[in-house]
């Protein structure tokens, strides 16, 4: 790794980490004030929740609300925190690599003393401690609102809590991999980040479209998303070791291929 490059790129993308660090622990701090309320009417939300059709409630992450983080797991971790991450994936990935290539900065870089290798691992490092700092920022605010608005009065399982946020990271780990893989092999930063957010909104769509019907559902076995599920953490029936696994495996390739293929791809003068 390159550390001057590194702390370089750091210091210029952290007010955007620290934007989508903050937003994310704002947002899930008001879920945390809402549910006291939410829970004193939790059997009557649950009664209509149940009379949708069943593929509405898996879609959208409908998991109940008799406790706090089944109740965050379906407002935000099933779905608003899926797409801030994928956006952050795409962006930041085609910023770290197409952009300077396309923009000439790319050359400028590696007429310094170092390697592609070092460049592309260094990006790498970038994007994963972004994710990581967002994730971070994130579980620490949903612990302290906790603290602040459940106290000891409602059901809160802060070992499940922790174990979705670990989930979302392994599947931004890998995300952040196809990503910035093909943030690599680009030339053109546009270019970079449609192909980027095509696959990434694809994967997401085709996983809730596959929730919605068992027609469909096979929909689900060629998206990532589907080895993402929350609401089967916070209800303890989630197997955590085989997805933890699979989703850090294919981050690990994603992120290798990438600093591989740079290193041996050609770059344009």
């Amino acid at each position: 790794m390159n550390m001057t490059l590194y702390k370089q790129m750091m210091k210029v993308n952290l007010k955007g980490f620290l934007n989508y660090g903050i937003g994310s622990a704002f947002y899930i701090l008001l879920i945390f004030w809402l549910y006291p309320a939410i829970a004193d009417n939790a059997s009557a939300i649950d009664e209509i929740v149940q009379s949708m059709p069943e593929g509405v409630g898996r879609a959208f992450g409908l998991n109940g609300f008799g406790t706090a983080e089944a109740f965050i797991s379906g407002e935000y971790y099933g779905l608003i925190l899926v797409l801030i991450l994928s956006i952050v994936c795409v962006q930041l990935s085609t910023q770290l690599m197409a952009k300077l290539v396309d923009q000439g900065s790319m050359a400028y870089l590696l007429s310094a003393p170092t390697t592609r290798r070092k460049v592309a691992f260094t990006q790498a490092s970038v994007l994963i401690s972004g994710l990581l700092l967002i994730m971070t920022i994130t579980t620490i605010a949903g612990f302290a609102g906790k603290a602040w608005f459940l106290g000891g009065e409602f059901a809160f399982h802060p070992s499940r809590f922790l174990l979705m946020n670990v989930a979302a990271f392994l599947l931004f780990f890998a995300v952040g991999g196809i990503t910035f893989l093909v943030s690599s092999l680009s030339n053109d930063e546009k270019k970079a980040m449609s192909i980027s957010g095509m696959i990434t909104f694809g994967f997401f769509s085709l996983d809730l479209l596959g929730k919605l019907s068992e027609k469909i559902g096979w929909m689900r076995h060629v998206s990532l998303f589907s080895l993402y599920r929350p609401g089967e953490i916070i209800n303890g029936d989630a197997d955590m070791v085989a997805t933890s696994l699979l989703l850090a495996l294919i981050g690990g390739v994603s992120f290798a291929l990438a600093v591989i293929l740079f290193r041996r791809r050609d770059l344009p003068l």
